[in-house]
């Protein structure tokens, strides 16, 4: 049976990491959680877009690449808020770091928002990635593009606050139930 987390009032919840760290299957887990919510893939936002859109890399990104992260970044926040301000509680998953977490936060201007980043070894990430890609066919990491251990290291430059959890050993049910325990320490405003 599912447990469902009821709240007094809706609000917002970021879920990031680096790629295959397991934002989908925890983002979508929670939003299933509240009674009446949504699950945001900040991806979408680019995959919109069916031509012009420019990736950055891991280490360098053009102007016009920048631009269109903080587009993409913008479209999530405000599609949150949106749903957040018509009572639904808003789960946002994406990649986003340094920085830019504090500036999508900010963004928002819902309240209660909350922040999850979700930090397993590295290792364990190259290792759920190779497993979903042959279950799936999906490729996170391709070369020249990123690398688990170069998008870790952007964690380290993200304000250390909301809730840090390392995932190495859990499922993502545990995760959940995890988020739920400590959802305290979540809440950034």
């Amino acid at each position: 049976m599912r447990e469902t987390w009821h709240v007094d009032r809706p609000g917002v919840w970021l879920i990031t990491g680096i790629q295959a760290s397991g934002k989908s299957t925890v983002a979508d887990m929670l939003a299933r959680s509240f009674p009446r919510a949504v699950h945001i893939r900040g991806g979408q936002f680019y995959r919109w877009a069916v031509t012009g859109w420019e990736h950055p890399t891991e280490t360098e990104a053009s102007e016009r690449a920048r631009q269109l992260l903080e587009l993409r970044y913008r479209l999530s926040a405000l599609t949150a808020r949106q749903y957040a301000d018509a009572g639904f509680t808003a789960v946002v998953q994406d990649n986003i770091y340094g920085s830019d977490v504090q500036t999508w936060l900010h963004a928002v201007d819902v309240s209660p928002r909350h922040l999850v980043v979700l930090r397993p070894d590295v290792d364990v990430v190259i290792a759920r990635d190779h497993e979903r890609t042959k279950r799936t066919g999906k490729v996170a990491y391709r070369p020249g593009e990123f690398s688990p251990a170069g998008l870790d290291r952007h964690l380290d430059a993200t304000p250390r606050v909301g809730l840090w959890l390392d995932t190495s050993r859990q499922t993502a049910g545990e995760t959940v139930r995890t988020i739920f325990d400590r959802s305290d320490e979540a809440i950034v405003g």
